[in-house]
C-alpha cells in the first residue's frame, strides 16, 4: 500500500464517503504474507515510497512468478531485476503488459496508482558500450521510481572530449550516476564538472588486472573530486534507488 493510498483513504473518511470500519479493514490488510519459499514485505511501499524489488538472481522461476503475482494482486506492480532469459520469458507470459528489458535483465509492471515524480532529471553516463547491462539496470530501476532518465553513453576517459561536449546535459541533471569499469576514472571526471550528487557505480568489466571491479570500486573510493559516492560493484539497482530518494526528499 502507498502513501499516496493511505492520504485517499484518511480523507475519504473524513470526508464521510468511507466507513471508519471499512478504512480500518484496509488499513489492517497483513503488511506481510508468508510463502513457504519468502515472507512478501506489502508495507515496503508506505514505508518507502516503493513496493517490494524481487531479485531474480537465485530464485526459480515458479517462485519468481509467484512472488510477483502476489504484489500485483495489491495493485501495486512489481520490479523485478537480475531475471535471467527463462524468467523474463515466463513473466512476460504472465503478465503481457509489463516492460521487460533484456539488456537490464529486469520486468517491471507498473502500478495502478501512479508514482510520485521526482525532481529534476536522473543522467545516466556509462564510460562504455560493455557497462550498458548495469546501467539499464539503473535506467529502468529509475523510472519505475518515478524519475526522468537521460542517458549519455560510450563517453569514458578514453575520449574524453565526447564527454566534454555534453556540458549543457551535465549542468541540468539533478542526479548523476556513471557507471564505469576498466579503471573507473570517470565518475572524478564528472565529480569535477557538476554541482550536483555524483553516485558511481564500479562494474566488473575489464581485463584481469581489473580484478572482476574491485580496481574501479578502489578507484571510485578514492576519488579526489567533492561528491562522489560510490555503490557496490555492478549494483546499478542500488544507485537508481539512491538516486531516487534524492530527487524525492
Amino acid at each position: 500500500m502507498r502513501r499516496e493510498r493511505v492520504r485517499e483513504l484518511l480523507a475519504q473518511v473524513a470526508d464521510g464517503s468511507v466507513a471508519v470500519d471499512l478504512a480500518l479493514a484496509e488499513l489492517s490488510f497483513a503488511p506481510v504474507e508468508a510463502l513457504p519459499f519468502a515472507t512478501i514485505d506489502h508495507h515496503r511501499a508506505l514505508r518507502q515510497g516503493f513496493p517490494e524489488v524481487v531479485f531474480g538472481q537465485g530464485k526459480t522461476v515458479e517462485q519468481a512468478v509467484t512472488i510477483a503475482e502476489r504484489i500485483a494482486a495489491r495493485g501495486e506492480g512489481f520490479l523485478v531485476t537480475r531475471a535471467d532469459e527463462e524468467m523474463r520469458e515466463a513473466l512476460a507470459l504472465r503478465f503481457p503488459e509489463a516492460e521487460r528489458n533484456d539488456v537490464a535483465r529486469t520486468v517491471h509492471l507498473p502500478s495502478e496508482t501512479p508514482v510520485p515524480t521526482g525532481r529534476g532529471t536522473v543522467l545516466l553516463i556509462t564510460a562504455g558500450t560493455s557497462d550498458l547491462p548495469v546501467a539499464e539496470e539503473a535506467a529502468v530501476t529509475a523510472r519505475a521510481m518515478g524519475n526522468c532518465v537521460e542517458r549519455l553513453t560510450d563517453v569514458g576517459v578514453a575520449g574524453i572530449h565526447r564527454l566534454l561536449a555534453q556540458q549543457s546535459v551535465l549542468a541540468t541533471a539533478a542526479v548523476v550516476i556513471v557507471v564505469a569499469g576498466m579503471d573507473g576514472a570517470l565518475p572524478s571526471v564528472v565529480g569535477g564538472l557538476v554541482r550536483t550528487p555524483v553516485i558511481a557505480v564500479p562494474t566488473s568489466v575489464g581485463y584481469g588486472a581489473a580484478f572482476g571491479g574491485l580496481a574501479p570500486l578502489l578507484t571510485m573510493l578514492n576519488s579526489c573530486a567533492a561528491g562522489v559516492t560510490v555503490v557496490n560493484i555492478d549494483n546499478g539497482f542500488g544507485a537508481a534507488v539512491a538516486a531516487s530518494r534524492i530527487t524525492h526528499g
